[in-house]
């Protein structure tokens, strides 16, 4: 039987995890609303920016700019984004899976990688990959201009051919229980699904050529900055969820320990009864 002392030890122990499970639930869910209101408010923008390069780019050839170049993907780019702290499951976990895969699957014979957040620079770093572009604690710095920063790397690596394809890793948010990694092609751009021609003859103003200059830069780092805004809700929502399972697996414990205390503490007691009987009975005898 367990030592009384050891287990009130234990239990006290328990306990006080468990209190900081509960705060960290706390916090999470309140930077899960943020988040989850960023990502939402940031849909609209992406999805009409897709309409406008839609119908841009309808009927052009893959020579009207060099981010719509094709090549022989011999090289590609990978952008990894993780977060850069633990505690929240399997959401890390499922990314580089995904990016390992994508690696081991992807017809290029080079891969470079461009990483944000520590989780995923530490991985690359273990494993001899050493990114070409690493950025970390994302969430204090300005999401546009960590956005603008990774897509100008890709772009000017596309467009004088250090690179034949960037592919961008990312936990697309789906709700506070489900986060779902996805893999999307960045460079080079391709038409938005639907964009097969314009409903209507549109008057460009600037000439299309030099809007689509305009436009595509802003394209891909609309991308990224959605892939960020998704990804740090899905953070929030993954470590939320882990540290309510840790409260209530500490609840289970604490239950379980405590059934175990009281069980030992009244063994002990009959022992002591036992003990004082048997040494009255020898006392009569």
């Amino acid at each position: 039987m367990a030592d009384l002392k050891a287990l009130r030890k234990r239990i006290g122990s328990v306990r006080s995890t468990q209190q900081i499970t509960r705060a960290m639930k706390m916090v999470s869910a309140a930077k899960l609303r943020r988040a989850q209101e960023a990502a939402e408010r940031a849909r609209p923008y992406a999805a009409k920016l897709t309409e406008m390069f839609s119908a841009v780019v309808a009927d052009l050839g893959e020579d009207a700019h060099p981010l719509l170049a094709r090549r022989q993907p011999k090289r590609a780019d990978l952008v990894l984004v993780t977060s850069d702290r633990g505690l929240c499951g399997a959401y890390n976990a499922s990314l580089l899976r995904l990016a390992l895969r994508t690696i081991d699957d992807t017809a290029a014979e080079h891969v470079s990688t461009l990483a944000v957040g520590r989780k995923g620079v530490d991985f690359l770093k273990r494993r001899g990959s050493h990114p070409i572009f690493e950025r970390t604690q994302v969430q204090n710095a300005s999401l546009v201009e960590v956005a603008r920063e990774i897509g100008q790397t890709v772009m000017q690596r596309f467009a004088e051919g250090e690179t034949d394809a960037v592919y961008v890793v990312y936990s697309r948010f789906r709700s506070a229980i489900t986060q779902e990694p996805t893999l999307k092609q960045l460079l080079p751009v391709e038409a938005p699904e639907g964009g097969s021609g314009p409903a209507v003859e549109y008057i460009f103003e600037p000439p299309r050529p030099e809007l689509l200059g305009r436009l595509l830069p802003r394209y891909v780092e609309a991308i990224l900055l959605q892939s960020l805004l998704e990804s740090i809700a899905s953070e929030h929502g993954a470590r939320m969820t882990a540290m309510d399972n840790a409260t209530n697996n500490a609840s289970d414990m604490i239950d379980r320990l405590t059934l175990q205390m009281n069980r030992a503490r009244q063994a002990a007691i009959t022992t002591e009864l036992m003990e004082i009987v048997s040494g009255a009975e020898a006392l009569k005898g």
